[in-house]
């Protein structure tokens, strides 16, 4: 049988769809693990390894998933013994030495392009609006910027951060971690991070590109000095890191010290006032200033704090998270507005793969039900499998769209896939129905007629669907891009083509 046009449509765009989903080479054939997050203070990093690269291999040793991962470091790495690890990614090599792990979180590879969101995948999702402000899209757009930046310097990439609005016109940030708590979600954007080093009253320079040239991450230029007990059973670490100051934030520094007295100590001569460093206006540390910066331009200074813990190791992971928190607010500067959690959700990954299990089980069921009426009802074997065929099409494009855009899959995008297919299945009824009616007219005339159904019902969803995409903050967006992408697809690829098929089941009959 010699394929129409439209039919051809149909199977170019499947295959195209197949490719978006897959990859080419397929991603199904892909071994390794690949890095969410590493410690940006972490020598991997300053290396050049990243998140999102892929670990094949660690000291010559086959890494195939996960298992193989855990198996490979618990025998070749033991913390407190100096040990030295080979990792080969699809970047490059890169080799680690010391006493504890680095800061390296690992997953295996997805085998699709596809995007779950955390409804699927698990993790923490934020509605953050500015507490007692009303952004503007200009202001809003700032923020989202901001605080992707500030993820970035944590070394978080498996996130997504992206304005939302309501149908009131209130404006939101929605914030998306796949794997976090609530509670890290809370600590990363709840605080403004705003960043003070003042002398007396007097500011010397605040976090952010216009006063910090640059923030020391190195293992020459940040390091944990050292740990010991407090005197109450606890345990301290301090920590220190040098910045660089630009030239403006140095002359500043020059001018407020150059009136202030000196003091002589038994441990040196230092100026009588202090460099205060202040996070969210809590006073962080305080430092000398020796006696040789007095009027000095100088662009280099060491910040320096501490972290505490019930034991050393405690102390020694808080030291370092305070010194992260430090430097990637000195980096990226505060946030522009105190921000206030609407929202906060989350989800384990157990559950999501439930959900995705007990979804693509459900449709299976549902599609053959459908598949076996719809026989039942026509008696038609070749129209029943070319209904199941271009519905099953219709979930794979949508699906290859989804892959193309980046969208992220969430509970409401599978809910609007279903929908698109039941009102695509809705329609290929009125084709069939149309088709063996017993009209006066041919087969052509009938199922144009039935188009003209079938499009009438297309605008009246799309025009219903469009409010969706705002309703909720955005929330219920999901639902309504999958759906309008599924009847799109429907009215527009899918539904020709099964007209085209009709056309041809009803001509081989007549012969």
């Amino acid at each position: 049988m010699k394929l129409g046009f439209k039919i051809w449509l149909l199977i170019v765009v499947l295959l195209f769809s197949f490719l978006l989903i897959f990859g080419f080479p397929p991603k199904v054939f892909d071994s390794g693990v690949l890095v969410t997050e590493l410690d940006s203070n972490s020598s991997l990093f300053f290396q050049g390894m990243r998140a999102g690269d892929t670990i094949t291999s660690i000291n010559d040793i086959p890494i195939k998933n996960v298992e193989d991962y855990s198996k490979v470091i618990l025998e070749t790495f033991t913390t407190g013994i100096d040990s030295r690890l080979i990792f080969k990614t699809n970047s490059g090599e890169y080799s680690f030495y010391g006493k504890s792990l680095p800061g390296l979180s690992v997953t295996k590879i997805p085998k699709s392009n596809l995007k779950l969101g955390l409804d699927l995948s698990g993790g923490a999702r934020a509605l953050i609006k500015a507490e007692n402000k009303s952004l503007t899209p200009s202001e809003l757009t700032d923020l989202v910027e901001i605080t992707q930046n500030r993820f970035n310097a944590f070394g978080l990439t498996d996130l997504q951060v992206s304005p939302v609005s309501d149908l009131s016109g209130n404006n939101f940030m929605l914030v998306e971690i796949a794997g976090a708590t609530p509670g890290d979600l809370r600590s990363l954007v709840s605080e403004q991070g705003k960043f003070e080093a003042k002398i007396g009253n007097e500011t010397v320079f605040v976090g952010g590109e216009k006063d910090i040239a640059s923030v020391g991450r190195d293992a020459q230029n940040a390091r944990i000095e050292g740990c010991s007990p407090d005197g109450s059973g606890a345990y301290f670490c301090q920590f220190s890191f040098s910045i660089v100051l630009s030239p403006e934030a140095a002359q500043r520094h020059a001018d407020i010290t150059k009136n202030i007295p000196v003091n002589v100590t038994s441990d040196g001569s230092y100026l009588s006032e202090r460099l205060d460093l202040f996070l969210d206006d809590n006073l962080v540390d305080s430092l000398l200033i020796s006696e040789s910066l007095k009027g000095r331009v100088t662009t280099q200074i060491q910040i320096s704090g501490s972290g505490t813990g019930t034991t050393q190791e405690e102390a020694l992971v808080e030291a370092r998270a305070q010194m992260k928190q430090l430097q990637t607010v000195l980096m990226t500067g505060s946030l522009p507005y105190k921000l206030e959690i609407v929202k906060l959700d989350t989800i384990s990954p157990l559950l999501g793969e439930e959900f995705m299990k007990y979804i693509l089980i459900s449709g299976g069921i549902a599609l053959l039900i459908i598949s076996i009426i719809i026989f039942a009802r026509y008696r038609k074997l070749k129209a029943s499998i070319a209904m199941i065929g271009t519905s099953v099409s219709e979930a794979v494009i949508i699906l290859g769209v989804a892959s193309l855009i980046q969208w992220n899959l969430d509970l409401p995008s599978i809910a609007g896939i279903i929908a698109g297919i039941g009102t695509g299945i809705d329609d290929v009824i009125v084709l069939m129905d149309e088709a063996g009616s017993k009209a006066v007219l041919n087969i052509k005339q009938k199922l144009k007629r039935a188009f003209a159904i079938i499009f009438g019902a297309y605008f009246t969803s799309l025009v219903s669907l469009l409010p969706l995409m705002w309703a909720g903050a955005g929330l219920l967006k999901g639902f309504a891009l999958t759906t309008i992408i599924g009847i799109s697809v429907g009215v527009f690829i899918t539904r020709p083509a099964f007209v085209e098929m009709l056309n041809r089941f009803s001509k081989d009959s007549t012969d």
